[in-house]
C-alpha cells in the first residue's frame, strides 16, 4: 500500500493547496514576534530621576532652563544623567521652602552642597519619554529593576512549561485543535495583559501568553510541514521563519506609531482573533490522521489537497499505509539521549547550542534596548538583516553543508560582538554594522539548528530528542534579562564580552557533531551512532513520521 509521501508524489507535494496553506500559517508567525521579543519596546527605560515636590514651582520662579534645573536640584548630574545616584537619589530637602536663592539653592538651604543628605525616591519619577512602557506605569527602575528581568523571564518560563505540555497534546489530540485552543487563549491573556491593573496581573497574563504562543507557533510549523512533502520541508521551514522576521519589522512600525504600551499590547494581539477562522481554512494534518488509524478522515483531507492542485487522486492509492505497522513501534526514553556515546555526544552540543541561540539572539536584541541611539531604526536596521540570513542558508545548506556554515556563522557573530563591545562610541556607524552583522550571524545559527536538531536523531526518538534539547533554549531566555541588565550595570559592554565567548565555543563544538549532507535520516539507534562514519542512499527509504517538533522561534 502507498504511504502518504508516495501520494503527495502524484497530488502535488508544494503545489497551490500547500502554499496558500504556508501563507495563512505564516500569518501566524509574525504575530508571535511581540511575545519573543516585545519587551524591546514594551520594557523601554527612558532617562529619570526622582521627583521632588516644589522643584518646579522654584524652577518657574528662577526661570531656569532644564539643564539649570538639573544642575542645582538632581545629585551627580553631569549633563548626562547615567549614574545611579542621579537617577535614584535626591536630596534631602524642601524646596517648598521661602527664600531659597535661585544662584545657589542649596547653599542657601543647607549652607554646604557637599553636606546635604541623599535619600530614596519616595515620590515617584520623573521620566523623558513621550510615552508609556511597564516601566514608567510601574515603576520598575532603581530598586525594582529587577521586576523587569522578571517579566522577561515569565516570558521564557511560559515557553518551557508550555512546550512539553502542548506538543503533548498535539500529538494527543491533533495540530487543528491545538492551535486553534493556543490561538484563543493567547488571544483572550494578551487582550487582557492591556487591561491589567497591576504589575502583577500583567506578569500573570504575560505568563500564560508564553505557556501558549510558543507551542501555537511550533503547531503552525509542524502542520504546514507535514502538509508538504520531504523534499519541502526544509524550505517551507525556512520560510514559516522569515515570517517571524517580517513581524520584526511590523512590530517596529506599530511600537513608532503607538508610543503608549497597552495600546500596542492591544494591536498586537487582537489579530489573534481573526486565526481563529482557520477552524474552515485548515485541515487536520493527514500525517497525524494516519499516526491514529483514522485512515478514512485522511483520505478526505488529502482529496481536498488533490482538488485545491487541481489534480486528481489515482484510483490505486485509495488506501493508505503507514511503516509504523510493518514491524514493532519503538517507544522513546530520555535515557536513549544518553545511553549510547555517540547520540549522548549530540545531545550535549546540541543542548549547549540551543541554549547559546536563545541567549545571544533575546540578549542582543535586549542589549540594543539599553543602548544610546534611536531605538527605532536600531531595530529596524538589525531586523533587516534577518532577511539575507535566511537566503544563505537556502544557497549553502545543500550545497556546502550544514557544519562549516554553521560554525561561521557563530564566528562571525562572537567577533561581532567583540568588536561592538571594544570600538568606541564616536565609531558609531562601525559598531552599529557589527551589532547587524552579529544579529544576522545568530539568525542563521538558529534556523541551522532547527534543521539538523531533528536529522541527528533516530526516528521513534526524533520528537523527544528535539523536545528535550530545545528546552535548553527556554532555560537561556529565562537567564538571559537577569545576564544583559545586570552585567551592563557593571560594565556596559561587559554583556557582549560574554555572549562572544560562549558562542566562539559553540563554534567549535557544532563541528564535533556528523555532516549530514547527502545522507538519510537515522532510523534506529544503530544508523545514528554510525552517522560519522556511514552515508546512506536516500532515494532507498521512504519516510512517513509525525514530527511535533522541528523547529523552534528565536
Amino acid at each position: 500500500m502507498p504511504t502518504l509521501d508516495d501520494i503527495l508524489e502524484q497530488i502535488g507535494e508544494f503545489d497551490f493547496f500547500q502554499k496558500q496553506a504556508l501563507f495563512v500559517l505564516c500569518l501566524l508567525s509574525a504575530p508571535f514576534v511581540p511575545i519573543y521579543v516585545g519587551i524591546f519596546f514594551l520594557g523601554f527605560t527612558p532617562e529619570h530621576r526622582c521627583f521632588s515636590p516644589g522643584v518646579a514651582e522654584l524652577s518657574q520662579r528662577c526661570g531656569w532652563s532644564l539643564e539649570e534645573q538639573l544642575n542645582h536640584t538632581v545629585p551627580e548630574w553631569g549633563g548626562h544623567g547615567a549614574s545611579f545616584g542621579s537617577r535614584c537619589r535626591r536630596y534631602e530637602v524642601d524646596w517648598n521652602t521661602t527664600g531659597i536663592s535661585c544662584t545657589d539653592p542649596l547653599g542657601s538651604l543647607a549652607g554646604n552642597r557637599s553636606s546635604v543628605p541623599l535619600g530614596p525616591c519616595q515620590d515617584g519619577w520623573v521620566y523623558d519619554s513621550l510615552g508609556t512602557s511597564l516601566v514608567t506605569e510601574f515603576n520598575l527602575v532603581c530598586e525594582d529593576a529587577w521586576k523587569l528581568d522578571l517579566f522577561q523571564s515569565c516570558v521564557n518560563a511560559g515557553f518551557f512549561i508550555g512546550s512539553m505540555s502542548i506538543g503533548y497534546i498535539a500529538d494527543r489530540f491533533g495540530r487543528k485543535l491545538c492551535l486553534l485552543v493556543t490561538i484563543l487563549i493567547n488571544a483572550v491573556s494578551g487582550v487582557l495583559m492591556a487591561f491589567a491593573p497591576s504589575y502583577t496581573w500583567t506578569v500573570i497574563f504575560r505568563l500564560i501568553q508564553g505557556m501558549v504562543s510558543k507551542g501555537g507557533w511550533l503547531t503552525g510549523y509542524v502542520l504546514i510541514a507535514e502538509f508538504v512533502g520531504s523534499n519541502y520541508r526544509r524550505s517551507v521551514g525556512i520560510i514559516y521563519q522569515l515570517a517571524f522576521t517580517v513581524g520584526l519589522l511590523v512590530l517596529t512600525a506599530l511600537a513608532y506609531a503607538l508610543t503608549h504600551w497597552r495600546w500596542l499590547q492591544l494591536a498586537v494581539t487582537l489579530p489573534n482573533f481573526f486565526f481563529l477562522l482557520y477552524y474552515w481554512c485548515l485541515p487536520e494534518s493527514p500525517r497525524w490522521l494516519i499516526a491514529q488509524k483514522q485512515n478514512d478522515k485522511a483520505l478526505e483531507v488529502i482529496k481536498r489537497i488533490a482538488k485545491g492542485n487541481k489534480k486528481k487522486l489515482p484510483l490505486s492509492f485509495q488506501n493508505l499505509n503507514s511503516e509504523e505497522e510493518d514491524g514493532e513501534k519503538l517507544k522513546p526514553s530520555f535515557l536513549d539521549l544518553v545511553r549510547t556515546p555517540q547520540i549522548r555526544k549530540h545531545t550535549f552540543i546540541l543542548m549547549y547550542s540551543w541554549f547559546t541561540s536563545s541567549v545571544l539572539y533575546q540578549g542582543l536584541i535586549m542589549h540594543m534596548g539599553i543602548a544610546a541611539g534611536n531605538m527605532y531604526l536600531d531595530f529596524l536596521y538589525s531586523a533587516l538583516f534577518e532577511f539575507p540570513a535566511a537566503f544563505i542558508l537556502m544557497l549553502t545548506l545543500d550545497r556546502i553543508g550544514r557544519l562549516y556554515p554553521w560554525a561561521a556563522a557563530n564566528m562571525m557573530t562572537g567577533g561581532a560582538c567583540l568588536v561592538t563591545a571594544l570600538v568606541p562610541d564616536t565609531l558609531y556607524w562601525l559598531k552599529m554594522t557589527a551589532a547587524c552583522l552579529g544579529r544576522m550571524g545568530i539568525t542563521m545559527c538558529y534556523e541551522i539548528i532547527c534543521v539538523v536538531n531533528p536529522e541527528l536523531y533516530p526516528t521513534f526518538l526524533r520528537n523527544l530528542g528535539v523536545l528535550v534539547c530545545s528546552s535548553m533554549c527556554d532555560l537561556g531566555g529565562i537567564i538571559t534579562p537577569f545576564l544583559v541588565y545586570r552585567l551592563a550595570e557593571l560594565w556596559h559592554e561587559l554583556p557582549l564580552v560574554v555572549f562572544a565567548v560562549i558562542i566562539l565555543i559553540d563554534g567549535g563544538l557544532v563541528l564535533l557533531l556528523p555532516e549530514m549532507k547527502g545522507k538519510a535520516l537515522p532510523e534506529t539507534i544503530e544508523d545514528a551512532e554510525n552517522l560519522h562514519r556511514q552515508e546512506r542512499s536516500k532515494e532507498k527509504i521512504i519516510y512517513l513520521h509525525v514530527v511535533t517538533s522541528e523547529a523552534a522561534p528565536k
